[in-house]
């Protein structure tokens, strides 16, 4: 058969499957209830295999690591803002990190900086442009790093706001997983065990993202959830997209809110991939959070990161 006849037949199967004929499947994996779409049905595909590469994926940690490991530009923006939304500082950056050897550098090549965004020092006054620069920022020279999650298991470390950074920066590439050493939600962040299973609906598409055909593994809270089973709730939805031949993560929105007296937050992420010399990296990332804990001053913020001319270094 022509690929392109079977292109469109395959595409005419997902737009069937979203019309009002499509009935989606609900089936029992290892115990746990997860909904299939029509199009998943329809194709025969192996929703046993793709549900276990879900829940055991490290292609979008990898994906970050390896922005270690090459050169790219950026651009960097961020903004403080009060409790009425006005800002309060704010940085827009082009920055460029290179790649020599087996070692990185980063030149600041625009910048403005308004607001009391940094100290005389130079450090943050803010965790979140201080998790920011953890993340595209290089100070100095830094060398030996490599994209090899394999078998790593990630750990908190440190304290105050390094350890507070540590703990965003395993919410942001582990959404689903627990998190050490967050009092009252570290088990509560566990999207694959029974409990969690009881307070959410997980289901498995094949759908269009971007212009090519993909699964899309879609998790929310049950609508039927009692008062206090909703206190129990900290992903108020997620959303990935995978290649269909890798199930590597293409792109991942994401919604968590908690509260739990001491401490509270409200953050909502959109990442989008790409792929450089065979490697899948980040190109943009959207981050918007309100959070706090007592005795700390609440954070209002949110930044964006535009990723470009990834090259290989020297």
């Amino acid at each position: 058969m022509d690929k392109n006849f079977k292109t469109v037949l395959l595409a005419f199967s997902i737009i069937m499957s979203t019309s009002g004929y499509a009935q989606d499947s609900t089936v029992n994996n290892e115990g746990l209830k997860y909904t299939l779409s029509d199009a998943i049905v329809r194709n025969h595909f192996n929703y046993k295999a793709i549900l276990q590469r879900i829940k055991e994926d490290s292609s979008f940690y990898k994906a970050f690591k390896t922005l270690r490991t090459i050169g790219y530009s950026s651009y960097n923006h961020i903004e403080m803002k009060d409790k009425e939304g006005k800002m309060q500082a704010s940085l827009d950056s082009k920055t460029r990190q290179n790649h020599i050897g087996n070692c990185r550098t980063m030149d600041v090549l625009e910048e403005n900086v308004t607001g009391d965004l940094r100290k005389e020092d130079g450090s943050y006054n803010y965790v979140t442009p201080s998790l920011y620069a953890s993340l595209f920022f290089t100070k100095g020279t830094i060398c030996g790093e490599t994209n090899i999650v394999s078998g790593k298991k990630r750990t908190i470390s440190g304290t105050g706001i390094e350890k507070a950074k540590e703990q965003l920066k395993m919410l942001f590439f582990n959404p689903g997983k627990k998190i050490p050493g967050i009092p009252f939600i570290g088990n509560k962040l566990d999207l694959y065990d029974e409990t969690a299973h009881e307070l959410y609906d997980y289901k498995l598409d094949y759908v269009e993202y971007h212009g090519q055909l993909v699964y899309m593994f879609d998790v929310k809270p049950k609508e039927d959830l009692g008062f206090f089973s909703k206190g129990d709730v900290v992903v108020d939805q997620m959303t990935t997209w995978f290649n269909p031949k890798t199930l590597e993560v293409l792109g991942r929105n994401y919604s968590l809110s908690y509260k739990a007296g001491v401490y509270d937050f409200n953050v909502a992420m959109e990442v989008e991939m790409t792929y450089f010399n065979g490697q899948l990296v980040p190109k943009i990332l959207r981050y918007k959070g309100n959070w706090g804990v007592v005795f700390k001053k609440r954070e209002r913020g949110l930044f964006t990161a535009t990723l470009f001319d990834y090259n290989k270094g020297q």
